[in-house]
């Protein structure tokens, strides 16, 4: 691991988060990991690349129709997940043209 500070990119809202990004990034790897669940430290030291950020949700009242709730519903835990997934998809296909 390396010794130098994590840099890290944020949503422009960032600043609303509770989580203090500038104490974060001033951090080496090794001052994280004493700060990390021990559970932490036998990853491999590619374990985090292939992360990424994502977008914190955020709760808002829509109204749709019952059946739609309704199967997203009876497939089971996590149909707002699910919902979300479908919206974002629309959302990249509209994006993309």
């Amino acid at each position: 691991m390396s010794k130098k500070p994590m840099k890290h990119t944020y949503p422009s809202y960032a600043g609303e988060l509770k989580t203090d990004w500038a104490r974060v990034d001033s951090m080496t790897d090794a001052e994280v990991l004493a700060t990390s669940p021990p559970e932490f430290a036998d990853l491999p030291d590619d374990f985090w690349d292939a992360a990424v950020m994502v977008s914190p949700k955020e709760a808002i009242s829509i109204r749709v129709d019952s059946d739609v709730l309704v199967w997203f519903r009876d497939i089971g835990p996590g149909y707002q997940t699910r919902i979300n997934a479908v919206l974002r998809s629309y959302m990249d296909k509209m994006r993309a043209g």
